[in-house]
C-alpha cells in the first residue's frame, strides 16, 4: 500500500473509515469507470490508484457515501464528509468540461486559499519582527519596507522538487530551477524533452515518459498560488478548445502563447521556458501532463504509474533520512 504522493512526494495521510483502502484523508472515486484517487491535500493533486488496490475500496467507499450526509452534490458530483473526517468526492457521468472544471477549480482554489493564509502569516511575522526591532533601536523602518521581499528570498531558498538526473544523482530544485526549465519537441521519438538546470550551470536532459512525468512532479509547485475560478475556466477552455491533452501539448510547444506585456515565451526556436508561461497556460501544462499520465495508466500501462509511486516513497525517504540523526537510522536498520 503507498503512502506518498507521486507528485509532491509529499505524505497522503490515512483514514480509518475504509479498511481495504486506509490511505489518504479525501478519496475520490468512479465505480461506473473503476477509478479511484488519493487527493493529496499538501499540492491537490489526484493519485490514481494501482488498479489491484482499487474495487474492493471503491464499493465501500459507494456504501458509506451512500450513508453519509452529503455537503455539495449534483446530478454528476457528490461531495460528502464522514464523521472521523475522511472526505468522498463521488464522480457520476459528467461531460468532460463539467468534470475538468469542478476538478482543477477545486484544487487551484484550495491552492490559492492556502498561499493567500500562508503569504500572510510570513509577512505577519517578518513584520512584527521588524516593527519589534523599531521600537527597540535594533532594526531601521527600511527593513520593514523590505519585508516583502524577505518573504520572497524565503520562497525562493527552499528546495520544491527532489528528482532523479539520468546519472543517479538526486537533484534539489528550487523556485529559480523551475521557473528556468525548458521543453522542447522531441523531434526524433516524439513527445517532449525537459531540461534542467542546476547551480552549476550543468544541463540536464529528461525524455520521453521520464520527461513528462518528472515535468508533471514540477507543474503543481509552479502553480503553487492556486488560481481564480475564471483563470481556472480560461485554463479547462484552452485544454478543450485544443481537443484534449495531447493536442494541447503539441501546440503548447509549436505555437507558445504571448504574455501579457507582448513579449514571445521562447528561449530559441522551439523551445519554451516554464516560468514565462502566463498562468491559463500553465495551469493548462499541468492538466493536461496529469491527464496524459492518467490516461495511459488506465489504458494497461500500470508499470509506469507503479514506477512513479515507488520512486515518490524513494525520494519521501531520502528526505526523511536527511533529518534523522544516525542512532535512529539505525534503529529504524536503514543506516
Amino acid at each position: 500500500m503507498y503512502s506518498t504522493c507521486i507528485f509532491c512526494n509529499g505524505a497522503l495521510g490515512t483514514n480509518e473509515v475504509l479498511e481495504d483502502f486506509p490511505v489518504g484523508r479525501r478519496i475520490a472515486f468512479d465505480a461506473a469507470r473503476g477509478r479511484l484517487w488519493v487527493v493529496c491535500r499538501r499540492c491537490e493533486r489526484w493519485n490514481l490508484s494501482p488498479i489491484e488496490e482499487r474495487w474492493e475500496a471503491i464499493e465501500a467507499a459507494e456504501r458509506i457515501f451512500r450513508e453519509t450526509r452529503m455537503r455539495v452534490s449534483t446530478d454528476q458530483i457528490g461531495l460528502a464528509r464522514h464523521r472521523e473526517g475522511l472526505e468522498l468526492v463521488r464522480i457520476g457521468a459528467p461531460q468532460r468540461p463539467e468534470f475538468a472544471a469542478w476538478r482543477y477549480g477545486d484544487q487551484f482554489g484550495r491552492r490559492r486559499r492556502r498561499a493567500l493564509l500562508v503569504g500572510g502569516a510570513t509577512a505577519g511575522v517578518i513584520g512584527t519582527v521588524a516593527i519589534a526591532g523599531v521600537v527597540t533601536g535594533v532594526l531601521s523602518g527600511a527593513i520593514l519596507a523590505q519585508s516583502g521581499n524577505f518573504v520572497n528570498l524565503w520562497q525562493n531558498a527552499r528546495t520544491l522538487v527532489r528528482v532523479r538526473a539520468p546519472d543517479g544523482r538526486l537533484l534539489k530544485l528550487k523556485r529559480p530551477d523551475l521557473q528556468a526549465a525548458a521543453l522542447r519537441p522531441d523531434t526524433e521519438a516524439g513527445g517532449f524533452v525537459l531540461e534542467l538546470r542546476n547551480k552549476r550551470r550543468v544541463t540536464h536532459v529528461f525524455r520521453g515518459e521520464q520527461a513528462e512525468r518528472i515535468a508533471g512532479v514540477m507543474m503543481p509547485r509552479l502553480n503553487a498560488a492556486g488560481a481564480r475560478p475564471s483563470v481556472v475556466q480560461d485554463a479547462v477552455t484552452t485544454l478543450e478548445r485544443a481537443g484534449g491533452p495531447e493536442a494541447f501539448l503539441e501546440d503548447l510547444l509549436r505555437t507558445p502563447p504571448v504574455a501579457s506585456r507582448g513579449r514571445r515565451q521562447l528561449l530559441e526556436p522551439g523551445t519554451l521556458k516554464l516560468g514565462r508561461l502566463p498562468t491559463p497556460s500553465r495551469l493548462a501544462l499541468e492538466m493536461a501532463l496529469h491527464e496524459e499520465q492518467e490516461r495511459r495508466a488506465l489504458e494497461g500501462e500500470l508499470k509506469a504509474l507503479e514506477l512513479a509511486w515507488q520512486e515518490a516513497e524513494e525520494v519521501a525517504a531520502i528526505a526523511d533520512d536527511l533529518l534523522l540523526p544516525d542512532r535512529v537510522l539505525r534503529m529504524l536498520g536503514r543506516a
